[in-house]
């Protein structure tokens, strides 16, 4: 009889004590969304953005997994064409880098602020936070098109509360050895200089996922 209640207590203490175990934190899932620049054209496997990304802030011991969803030559409205079934449910953020391409065609301001809201509007409303990554237009567009288009991702994290990161290629472009030799995509090493820039935005992003 009192082995049997010296062996119910060892069970019930030890039930209480998995109920008081702290719950293991889920891993933050983003997705990479956007055009060559994301996808990593011309490198070398697990050297893109996201790849990089991922790694540093795995390496800074933040458990997050980033999916690269990036296709070459994308526009804005092929972005918006493919968000859907891009970006798969589970997911926590998206960092959405798209318009380079639209800026490079001379495609209207007005059309690529309106396909970047809508995907900052549907990511919104599955619960998909966004960080937007802003770009700039090449200076043959003209002043006032670049007035136009350099505008967009501002006045898009304004109107939708969302972080911005002013230049996605804040750390490459026109710096030696760090662009392709089309001028337009960066080398591995540009890349890792984009990374850099960009992790402040995303340990203060994911330091407040862990605190709430």
């Amino acid at each position: 009889m009192f082995k049997q209640f010296l062996r119910f207590f060892a069970a019930a203490g030890f039930a209480f004590g998995l109920a008081t175990l702290p719950a293991k934190a889920e891993t933050v899932r983003g997705v990479g969304f956007g055009d060559s620049l994301m996808a990593g054209y011309q490198l070398p496997a697990g050297t893109g953005f996201p790849e990089q990304l991922e790694a540093a802030l795995r390496a800074e011991g933040f458990d997050v997994a980033i999916t690269n969803a990036g296709v070459s030559g994308d526009t804005s409205s092929g972005g918006l064409a493919r968000l859907d079934w891009s970006v798969p449910d589970g997911t926590d953020f998206v960092i959405l880098e798209l318009g380079g391409n639209d800026a490079l065609r001379g495609i209207s301001p007005d059309v690529t602020r309106a396909n970047l809201d809508a995907m900052i509007e549907r990511l919104k409303e599955r619960d998909i936070d966004v960080i937007l990554a802003g770009m700039r237009a090449p200076p043959n567009m003209g002043g006032d098109y670049a007035d136009r288009f350099d505008a967009i991702f501002a006045n898009l994290a304004e109107t939708h509360v969302v972080p911005l990161y002013p230049f996605f290629l804040d750390g490459a472009i026109t710096v030696d050895g760090m662009m392709q030799a089309d001028g337009i995509h960066p080398t591995a090493d540009g890349v890792a200089q984009m990374v850099e820039r960009f992790l402040p935005l995303m340990r203060t992003y994911l330091s407040g996922k862990e605190a709430g």
